[in-house]
């Protein structure tokens, strides 16, 4: 039993899924007896092949990849239900056997094959029956995975495009295109690097596996209980010091799970209760929690999985993307911050006891060790080693540092938990980026893509900050079916070609659209982490995700920024860069003041509408906007402190 009276039966559960409306989605079994200790040695296996490969090198890309996706599909079908009302819990049904054995079957053809697949003339030397027949069951068992691991919008996505791919030439106008044979589009699909198994899975099937390898070594080693620790005895003892606690600790923990519900349910189930403790409301406490867990996907050094995929997208070093994600990622914080400061100051509340602390000399003195990983995961990638070297390092070096005490001692059984986690925690990100090949494959086959991206552009009237909005909500729509990998892999070919030719710097391009796929885990109507964290505080889910909204504006309006002004993303000269950053961190706490309602006393609608102009000006690039967001703000301000401070005004709070 956890310090909040969660089991970790109980934890693993909240994590699962949430539905729409909040409530937990059994959808994985929890599998007992020998069932359990197969699936258990076929998932430390995957977990080894990766890291053979990573030590070694790796293998043929087509080789690679099929047996990261037929080790991601046998776990799969061994842990995921083909419906949250299936009966079997405990036991592997018969169906879900075959469906591994036809897994193993299908794809170990391309792990055996994949020298002949990748000289082969494709299309041009024709698919034998059993090509065509391996391609056809290996597609409907990686839907099949997909539906029970993503859901379904992932999959009615994918078949519309199967079905455009087969019958769009029979569309008249701007989106035909030429006819393919079915022959063509599973030769294109299954024995091609520009379908299933394309970029996205092979950064899948060597970075994005080891990084999360390494988050479970660390969570197993008691890093994550020493991070918490620490943030709780740095942070505890200020002004509603539980919340700016989450915020610390779900920074760190994000950044190396990627995962904003995992994170939200790990730190959530001790921050939420201290929160509500010390004097938040349940959907407050829950929102500052789910907002801070989603942030962690955009805080460098590791940030999420789709971090990874932009690097391959652009061609640059990991680190590149890390360094221009920094200040955003500054900006998210620094807002959500001063509105929970402002909330604390309004309700008047104060850090907790001082017993209740514990000391940061001795938090430091007993896991002080688990910052050399993260140190050396930084300074590898900061010097050009590769992500799957800087990975693989970074695990041994947790081994190591964790063999310094007693305590944290990994024992075979950990090492082997540690493994089996890993390759359970790799499954929706594998799956996802495979699932997206079909739809990468698709747009690609039939040059779909392009003209999507004219047509955006001619929709919007060739106007940027039209054509923003409309890859906003496409990103954040997208993001509330999906995977933020799968959201931010889907939209690459179709909208990102719009910003670029409108004048948008690819880096800044992509950047936008991870952030707003990213951002769909706190927007509602299907807001993931925001949903989780309602379910361990016991609040409403909606007015959670409404509330980590407002907690999380900065973020909507970043992205904006750096599209404009890429000084945000650290490119340009470094006066410019430093006058950006200082004027942008000004602004944002403007707008934290704005959102919460709060400086020295209620803020007054006017008041509110005031600083939010102000605060926009600030953060939008140039002298005169900066001069006169700043006159706004320190108008608005001082008048605050001195000219109404004795104003009686209304001081309840509503939401």
């Amino acid at each position: 039993m956890s310090k909040q009276g969660l089991t970790d039966l109980e934890a693993r559960k909240i994590a699962a899924e949430y539905d729409e409306d909040g409530n937990l989605n059994s959808k994985l079994r929890l599998l007992k007896g020998a069932a359990a200790k197969i699936i258990s040695i076929a998932a430390v296996l995957m977990s080894l092949f990766h890291l053979y490969t990573a030590f070694f090198g790796v293998f043929e890309s087509i080789l690679q990849r099929s047996a990261h996706l037929a080790f991601a599909l046998v776990l799969t079908f061994a842990i995921y239900k083909p419906s949250k009302k299936a009966v079997k819990n405990e036991s592997i049904p018969w169906y879900d056997w075959l469906f591994m054995i036809l897994s193993i079957a299908c794809y170990s053809y391309y792990v055996m094959n994949s020298q002949v697949i990748s000289s082969r003339m494709s299309y041009i030397e024709p698919l034998t029956a059993l090509e065509i027949a391996i391609g056809i069951i290996s597609g409907l068992l990686l839907i099949e995975a997909t539906r029970r691991v993503i859901g379904n919008t992932l999959v009615i996505i994918i078949f519309i495009c199967l079905v455009y791919g087969v019958w769009g030439h029979l569309i008249t106008g701007t989106l035909s295109h030429r006819e393919f044979t079915v022959m063509w589009i599973i030769d294109h699909l299954f024995y091609t690097v520009t379908g299933i198994f394309s970029t996205p899975l092979g950064v899948s099937a060597t970075f994005i596996f080891l990084f999360i390898l390494f988050g479970k070594f660390l969570e197993v080693s008691g890093a994550g209980q020493f991070f918490i620790d620490l943030s709780v005895a740095g942070m505890g003892k200020y002004r509603g010091g539980p919340a700016k606690t989450a915020i610390v600790a779900s920074s760190i923990l994000g950044t190396i799970s990627g995962s904003a519900v995992a994170n939200t349910v790990t730190t959530g189930a001790f921050t939420i209760p201290l929160m509500k403790k010390t004097g938040y409301k349940s959907h407050f406490a829950a929102a500052v929690e789910a907002v801070s867990s989603t942030g962690g996907q955009i805080m460098p050094p590791i940030m999420g999985a789709s971090a990874f995929i932009i690097a391959s997208y652009l061609g640059v070093p990991y680190m590149d993307i890390a360094i221009a994600a920094l200040i955003p990622a500054v900006l998210y914080y620094c807002c959500l911050y001063f509105q929970v400061d402002m909330r604390a100051r309004r309700l008047g509340l104060v850090g907790l006891k001082k017993e209740e602390l514990p000391k940061v000399t001795s938090v430091l003195k007993s896991g002080f060790m688990f910052f050399i990983p993260l140190v050396v995961i930084v300074v590898m990638l900061a010097s050009g080693s590769s992500p799957m070297k800087a990975g693989l390092y970074s695990i041994g070096v947790t081994i190591v540092v964790a063999a310094l005490k007693s305590a944290t001692r990994l024992s075979f059984s950990k090492v082997f938990k540690a493994l089996d986690l890993g390759a359970r925690a790799a499954i929706e990100t594998a799956i996802a980026c495979a699932a997206s090949g079909f739809i990468i494959g698709i747009i690609g086959l039939t040059g779909i893509g392009l003209k999507f991206s004219s047509l955006i552009i001619e929709l919007s009237g060739g106007i940027l900050i039209i054509t923003l909005v409309f890859t906003m909500i496409t990103s954040i729509i997208l993001g509330m079916g999906l995977p933020t990998v799968a959201a931010y892999i889907v939209q690459v070919p179709l909208t990102i070609p719009a910003l670029i030719e409108l004048g948008v710097s690819p880096l800044a391009a992509h950047m936008f659209v991870f952030y707003f796929a990213a951002l769909s885990a706190i927007t509602p109507p299907v807001a993931l982490a925001a949903f989780a964290a309602a379910g361990l505080s016991g609040s409403d889910p909606m007015k959670t995700g409404l509330t980590a909204v407002r907690l999380g504006l900065a973020a909507f309006i970043v992205p904006y920024m750096f599209v404009y002004g890429e000084t945000l993303l650290l490119v340009g000269d470094v006066p410019d860069i430093i006058l950006s950053v200082i004027t942008s961190i000004i602004g944002i706490i403007g707008i934290a003041w704005a959102a919460e309602g709060w400086l020295f006393r209620h803020a007054y609608w006017y008041e509110r509408a005031v600083l939010f102009i102000g605060a926009l000006l600030m953060i939008n690039p140039g002298a005169v906007s900066d001069l006169i967001g700043f006159a706004i703000l320190a108008a608005v301000y001082l008048y605050q402190k001195f000219v109404s401070k004795n104003s009686t005004v209304e001081n309840t709070i509503s939401n």
